[in-house]
């Protein structure tokens, strides 16, 4: 038999179901982790502790390249995707195996070990570019990310070793072809939302983005107010969702408020103040005794403050 060719019985997925448990496996593995990242980040669970260095980990899944889409505070991150992407790669792993389905199911074997190999594919791929983002462009280390980019090879391997391919040629070209349009697009995608592309934010070592919006009077009022309430905003230069909170007061205003930058490698930073007040997510604020998450409405702001704003 050729060296391009496979042996393969194709009976009812047999030879291949311990690799489809397998698959199975990592793919829960790799959705647990995913879930709990986005449920972190959408404020639903408490912060997740990160092998390595929780600051690594804060400054890559909050950079720019960590959201899809932001709507005034609400996000989805990219974690979200990988939520899909595992839990559908869980959905073909197990539909085989199971009972009582005798019709089609050699099709279905077939189909499910083709979106297997394609989606771990694309996945192994968009896995380094991120890896080349997190050591290049973003300077930080993060375990989530290394164990992403594991998972997605292994279930790569896996998903060539027990397919039982009949035409390991076809494969190879489908493969390749998959992998340069996603490398391709996820190029274009990390490269049009870097902020070193983008003229209306340009970010010097360890400096925030210059804000670009203009305050109203009622905002540096509200601000100043703020300032000399004790109210603390606790930043990250590196933080997106920071830069869009300043953004929310303007460039005057925010210059009224008490900033205090957290990230270790921020130019006047007070790193330590900041794990003293325990800050886990960037942006926080300090009202009273207490620390709230997340960008605020300058009504949201208000409320807490017992401010009445009007603008």
């Amino acid at each position: 038999m050729g060296s391009s060719r496979l042996i393969s019985r194709r009976r009812p997925d047999q030879g291949s179901k311990w690799v489809r448990i397998a698959i199975a496996i990592l793919a829960t593995v790799g959705a647990i982790y995913t879930g709990s990242i986005t449920l972190s980040r959408w404020g639903l669970i408490g912060p997740l502790s990160c092998p390595g260095g929780l600051d690594g980990c804060d400054k890559v899944l909050n950079s720019p390249w960590g959201t899809l889409l932001n709507f005034q505070g609400s996000d989805i991150p990219l974690s979200f995707a990988g939520l899909i992407a595992y839990f559908s790669i869980l959905v073909m792993a197990i539909i085989p195996l199971l009972p009582g389905l005798v019709e089609n199911k050699l099709d279905i074997s077939r189909r499910t070990w083709w979106g297997l190999f394609a989606l771990s594919c694309g996945m192994s791929v968009f896995s380094l570019i991120l890896l080349w983002l997190m050591f290049f462009k973003i300077n930080a280390f993060c375990f989530f990310c290394i164990l992403s980019a594991v998972i997605s090879f292994s279930l790569l391997l896996l998903s060539v070793l027990g397919g039982g391919w009949d035409d390991i040629g076809k494969l190879i070209f489908r493969g390749i072809l998959l992998s340069l349009v996603v490398l391709l697009g996820g190029l274009i995608w990390s490269s049009a939302i870097d902020p070193k592309t983008q003229d209306s934010i340009t970010i010097g070592e360890g400096i925030p983005p210059v804000v670009q919006t203009r305050s109203t009077p009622e905002k540096i009022d509200f601000a100043r107010y703020l300032s000399s309430s004790g109210v603390v905003q606790y930043s990250a230069y590196w933080c997106p969702h920071c830069h869009e909170q300043k953004e929310l007061f303007g460039r005057e205003a925010s210059g009224e408020l008490v900033i205090v930058e957290c990230a270790s490698d921020g130019k006047n930073n007070q790193h330590e103040l900041c794990n003293r007040k325990g800050i886990e997510y960037f942006p926080s604020w300090e009202i009273g005794d207490r620390i709230y998450s997340g960008v605020k409405s300058l009504e949201q702001l208000a409320e807490l403050t017992g401010y009445v704003y009007k603008e």
